[in-house]
Protein backbone atom coordinates (compact mmCIF):
# COMPACT_ATOMS: atom_id res chain seq x y z
CA UNK A 1 0.00 0.00 0.00
CA UNK A 2 1.17 3.41 -0.48
CA UNK A 3 0.66 5.51 2.20
CA UNK A 4 1.18 9.07 2.10
CA UNK A 5 2.45 10.87 4.97
CA UNK A 6 1.04 14.62 5.50
CA UNK A 7 3.19 17.39 7.08
CA UNK A 8 2.06 20.78 8.29
CA UNK A 9 3.79 23.26 5.52
CA UNK A 10 4.33 27.06 6.92
CA UNK A 11 5.83 29.50 4.77
CA UNK A 12 9.43 30.77 6.44
CA UNK A 13 10.09 33.57 4.45
CA UNK A 14 9.16 34.04 0.78
CA UNK A 15 9.10 31.48 -1.54
CA UNK A 16 10.94 28.82 0.66
CA UNK A 17 8.68 25.93 2.49
CA UNK A 18 9.62 24.36 5.16
CA UNK A 19 8.02 20.88 6.40
CA UNK A 20 6.89 19.64 9.80
CA UNK A 21 7.38 16.32 10.82
CA UNK A 22 4.44 14.59 12.67
CA UNK A 23 4.10 14.28 16.33
CA UNK A 24 6.25 10.72 17.20
CA UNK A 25 3.03 8.74 18.65
CA UNK A 26 1.76 9.18 14.63
CA UNK A 27 4.57 8.13 13.19
CA UNK A 28 4.51 5.17 15.58
CA UNK A 29 1.05 4.96 15.00
CA UNK A 30 1.66 5.44 10.92
CA UNK A 31 4.47 2.76 11.05
CA UNK A 32 2.64 0.34 12.73
CA UNK A 33 -0.71 0.47 10.83
CA UNK A 34 0.88 0.59 7.52
CA UNK A 35 2.72 -2.76 8.44
CA UNK A 36 -0.40 -4.55 9.56
CA UNK A 37 -1.73 -3.65 6.30
CA UNK A 38 0.83 -4.51 4.26
CA UNK A 39 1.47 -7.94 6.36
CA UNK A 40 4.67 -7.04 6.83
CA UNK A 41 3.43 -7.56 11.01
CA UNK A 42 1.16 -10.67 10.40
CA UNK A 43 -1.53 -11.87 12.68
CA UNK A 44 -0.28 -13.67 15.53
CA UNK A 45 3.00 -11.50 15.57
CA UNK A 46 3.64 -10.10 18.86
CA UNK A 47 5.61 -6.55 18.99
CA UNK A 48 7.34 -4.87 21.45
CA UNK A 49 7.54 -1.14 22.26
CA UNK A 50 11.35 -1.76 22.53
CA UNK A 51 11.34 -2.80 19.24
CA UNK A 52 9.11 -0.14 17.77
CA UNK A 53 10.52 2.27 19.50
CA UNK A 54 14.19 1.98 18.28
CA UNK A 55 12.66 1.09 14.31
CA UNK A 56 10.72 4.17 13.89
CA UNK A 57 13.28 6.45 16.35
CA UNK A 58 11.68 7.49 19.26
CA UNK A 59 10.57 6.83 23.02
CA UNK A 60 8.45 4.21 24.13
CA UNK A 61 6.04 6.55 25.33
CA UNK A 62 4.28 7.88 22.01
CA UNK A 63 4.61 4.08 21.55
CA UNK A 64 2.58 3.44 24.00
CA UNK A 65 -0.22 6.09 22.93
CA UNK A 66 -0.19 4.91 19.51
CA UNK A 67 -0.66 1.03 20.67
CA UNK A 68 -3.46 2.38 22.49
CA UNK A 69 -4.83 3.65 19.38
CA UNK A 70 -4.37 1.02 17.26
CA UNK A 71 -5.63 -1.42 19.73
CA UNK A 72 -9.20 0.55 20.06
CA UNK A 73 -9.11 0.19 16.18
CA UNK A 74 -9.12 -4.28 15.81
CA UNK A 75 -6.24 -4.27 14.72
CA UNK A 76 -3.68 -5.23 17.73
CA UNK A 77 -4.02 -6.42 21.84
CA UNK A 78 -2.47 -4.95 24.41
CA UNK A 79 -0.65 -7.49 26.48
CA UNK A 80 0.75 -5.69 29.75
CA UNK A 81 4.96 -5.63 29.80
CA UNK A 82 4.59 -8.52 26.67
CA UNK A 83 3.88 -6.08 24.08
CA UNK A 84 0.90 -5.96 21.38
CA UNK A 85 -0.68 -8.87 19.39
CA UNK A 86 -1.17 -8.00 15.71
CA UNK A 87 -4.70 -9.99 15.31
CA UNK A 88 -5.08 -12.29 12.72
CA UNK A 89 -8.70 -11.38 10.22
CA UNK A 90 -10.90 -13.82 11.31
CA UNK A 91 -13.61 -15.46 9.58
CA UNK A 92 -16.66 -13.53 11.76
CA UNK A 93 -15.21 -9.90 10.70
CA UNK A 94 -14.63 -11.00 7.21
CA UNK A 95 -18.40 -12.37 7.09
CA UNK A 96 -19.04 -8.91 8.91
CA UNK A 97 -17.43 -6.61 6.37
CA UNK A 98 -19.32 -8.97 3.41
CA UNK A 99 -22.76 -8.11 4.90
CA UNK A 100 -21.81 -4.30 5.23
CA UNK A 101 -20.20 -4.01 1.89
CA UNK A 102 -23.26 -5.77 0.10
CA UNK A 103 -26.20 -3.59 1.81
CA UNK A 104 -23.97 -0.52 0.41
CA UNK A 105 -22.63 -1.70 -2.53
CA UNK A 106 -25.60 -3.05 -4.37
CA UNK A 107 -27.43 0.34 -3.35
CA UNK A 108 -24.98 2.38 -5.08
CA UNK A 109 -24.72 0.24 -7.86
CA UNK A 110 -28.40 0.58 -8.44
CA UNK A 111 -28.49 4.65 -8.35
CA UNK A 112 -24.91 4.31 -10.39
CA UNK A 113 -27.41 4.33 -13.48
CA UNK A 114 -27.45 6.65 -15.34
CA UNK A 115 -23.88 6.94 -14.15
CA UNK A 116 -23.00 10.98 -13.22
CA UNK A 117 -20.78 12.71 -15.12
CA UNK A 118 -16.90 11.54 -14.98
CA UNK A 119 -17.66 8.54 -13.27
CA UNK A 120 -16.74 5.65 -16.24
CA UNK A 121 -14.11 8.16 -17.15
CA UNK A 122 -12.55 7.86 -13.25
CA UNK A 123 -13.42 4.25 -12.90
CA UNK A 124 -11.82 3.50 -16.31
CA UNK A 125 -8.34 4.90 -15.26
CA UNK A 126 -8.45 3.33 -11.75
CA UNK A 127 -8.98 -0.17 -13.53
CA UNK A 128 -6.17 0.95 -15.81
CA UNK A 129 -3.88 1.36 -12.36
CA UNK A 130 -4.91 -1.64 -10.87
CA UNK A 131 -4.24 -3.59 -13.88
CA UNK A 132 -0.66 -1.89 -14.27
CA UNK A 133 0.01 -2.81 -10.16
CA UNK A 134 -0.74 -6.31 -11.15
CA UNK A 135 1.12 -7.10 -13.84
CA UNK A 136 4.01 -5.60 -11.47
CA UNK A 137 3.33 -7.62 -9.01
CA UNK A 138 2.11 -4.80 -6.57
CA UNK A 139 -0.67 -6.57 -4.69
CA UNK A 140 -0.91 -4.42 -2.08
CA UNK A 141 -1.49 -1.52 -4.31
CA UNK A 142 -3.59 -3.24 -6.16
CA UNK A 143 -5.89 -3.75 -3.11
CA UNK A 144 -5.88 0.04 -2.55
CA UNK A 145 -6.59 0.70 -5.79
CA UNK A 146 -9.32 -1.95 -5.83
CA UNK A 147 -11.50 -0.83 -2.80
CA UNK A 148 -11.00 3.03 -4.58
CA UNK A 149 -12.58 1.77 -7.15
CA UNK A 150 -15.32 0.72 -5.08
CA UNK A 151 -15.28 3.89 -3.26
CA UNK A 152 -15.74 5.81 -6.22
CA UNK A 153 -19.24 4.33 -7.21
CA UNK A 154 -20.39 4.58 -3.51
CA UNK A 155 -19.66 8.45 -3.02
CA UNK A 156 -21.12 8.57 -6.67
CA UNK A 157 -24.65 8.16 -5.19
CA UNK A 158 -24.00 11.61 -3.23
CA UNK A 159 -25.05 10.25 0.16
CA UNK A 160 -22.35 11.54 2.42
CA UNK A 161 -23.57 9.66 5.29
CA UNK A 162 -23.08 6.48 3.12
CA UNK A 163 -19.79 7.53 1.65
CA UNK A 164 -18.32 7.85 5.17
CA UNK A 165 -19.98 4.52 6.43
CA UNK A 166 -18.00 2.60 3.83
CA UNK A 167 -15.35 4.19 4.35
CA UNK A 168 -15.08 2.94 8.22
CA UNK A 169 -14.66 0.24 6.57
CA UNK A 170 -11.38 1.01 4.46
CA UNK A 171 -8.55 -0.40 6.75
CA UNK A 172 -10.32 -3.74 7.09
CA UNK A 173 -11.57 -4.33 3.47
CA UNK A 174 -7.28 -3.53 2.22
CA UNK A 175 -5.91 -5.68 5.24
CA UNK A 176 -8.40 -8.71 3.59
CA UNK A 177 -7.70 -7.64 0.78
CA UNK A 178 -4.52 -7.98 0.52
CA UNK A 179 -4.16 -10.94 2.45
CA UNK A 180 -6.47 -12.59 0.28
CA UNK A 181 -4.34 -11.68 -2.84
CA UNK A 182 -1.26 -13.30 -1.56
CA UNK A 183 -3.45 -16.38 -0.46
CA UNK A 184 -5.32 -16.27 -3.50
CA UNK A 185 -3.18 -14.93 -6.45
CA UNK A 186 -5.31 -16.30 -8.93
CA UNK A 187 -8.29 -14.27 -7.55
CA UNK A 188 -6.39 -10.96 -9.10
CA UNK A 189 -7.24 -11.95 -12.40
CA UNK A 190 -11.36 -12.33 -11.97
CA UNK A 191 -11.49 -9.49 -9.57
CA UNK A 192 -10.07 -7.51 -12.78
CA UNK A 193 -12.67 -9.54 -14.76
CA UNK A 194 -15.83 -8.66 -12.63
CA UNK A 195 -14.55 -4.92 -12.14
CA UNK A 196 -14.80 -4.61 -16.32
CA UNK A 197 -18.60 -6.26 -16.06
CA UNK A 198 -19.49 -3.56 -13.53
CA UNK A 199 -17.91 -1.07 -15.50
CA UNK A 200 -19.82 -2.14 -19.06
CA UNK A 201 -22.88 -2.58 -16.88
CA UNK A 202 -22.72 1.48 -15.45
CA UNK A 203 -21.65 1.86 -19.38
CA UNK A 204 -25.01 0.19 -20.48
CA UNK A 205 -27.34 1.98 -18.54
CA UNK A 206 -28.58 -1.54 -16.66
CA UNK A 207 -28.68 -1.26 -12.94
CA UNK A 208 -29.90 -5.10 -12.49
CA UNK A 209 -26.61 -6.33 -14.36
CA UNK A 210 -24.41 -3.96 -12.52
CA UNK A 211 -25.81 -5.04 -8.99
CA UNK A 212 -26.12 -8.86 -9.99
CA UNK A 213 -21.74 -8.43 -11.03
CA UNK A 214 -21.30 -6.83 -7.28
CA UNK A 215 -23.25 -9.43 -5.28
CA UNK A 216 -20.80 -11.82 -7.16
CA UNK A 217 -17.81 -9.85 -6.81
CA UNK A 218 -18.29 -9.13 -3.36
CA UNK A 219 -20.14 -12.02 -2.32
CA UNK A 220 -16.71 -14.63 -3.09
CA UNK A 221 -15.44 -13.33 0.46
CA UNK A 222 -18.58 -14.86 2.03
CA UNK A 223 -17.24 -18.46 0.73
CA UNK A 224 -13.66 -17.19 2.07
CA UNK A 225 -15.13 -17.02 5.30
CA UNK A 226 -16.63 -20.08 5.80
CA UNK A 227 -13.95 -22.41 3.96
CA UNK A 228 -15.06 -22.47 0.87
CA UNK A 229 -12.46 -21.72 -2.09
CA UNK A 230 -14.14 -20.99 -5.75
Amino acid sequence: MRTCCIYAVRMTSPGTLTTKRPPAADRVYAHVKQGVLERRYEGGTLLTEGELAEAVGVSRTPVREALLRLEVEGLIRLYPKKGALVLPVSAQEIADVVETRLLVEEHAARKAVPAPAGLIERLEGLLARQKEQAAAGDLAGAAVTDRCFHAEIVRSGGNEILSRLYDQLRDRQLRMGVAIMYSHPDRIAKSLTEHEEILQALRSGDPEAAVAVVHRHVGWFSHLARGEVR
